[in-house]
């Protein structure tokens, strides 16, 4: 299972950025794919997840309404649309997938669904 991020970067309040998350070494149509964040001295938390199988989505309440999922199952990625950013969006975030393998260990648990892999971070600074 291997996740890349991307898309991260510097932006002011009110602004918007796209991450990607590029997938590969699974089954993308049956997996959950998710985004958590940490930001400085904070512990890590679930921000959204996306099924590919179906379209169903979880979204934290911190981030309805101004965060969207999609998917490209030709492509096996994953887009979070940030729109209305604040500063406290700062944060390292990091693309997620469900358990997928039998040794899969669980690490996360979001909106229901146990995550057993991150990717490694993309930095989004929002500044005020």
């Amino acid at each position: 299972v291997q996740l890349v991020e991307s898309g991260g970067g510097l932006v002011q309040a009110g602004g918007s950025l796209t991450l990607s998350c590029a997938t590969s070494g699974f089954s993308f149509v049956n997996a959950y794919i998710g985004w958590f964040r940490q930001a400085p001295g904070k512990e890590r938390e679930g921000v959204c997840w996306i099924s590919i199988l179906d379209g169903d989505t979880y979204y934290d309440d911190s981030v309805k309404g101004r965060f969207t999922l999609s998917a490209d199952n030709a492509k096996n990625m994953v887009y979070l649309q940030m729109n209305s950013l604040k500063p406290e969006d700062t944060a390292i975030y990091y693309c997620a997938a469900d358990i997928l393998l039998p040794e899969d260990v669980t690490i996360a648990t979001m909106g229901g669904i146990e995550f057993a892999t991150l990717g490694q971070g993309t930095q989004v600074t929002v500044s005020s």
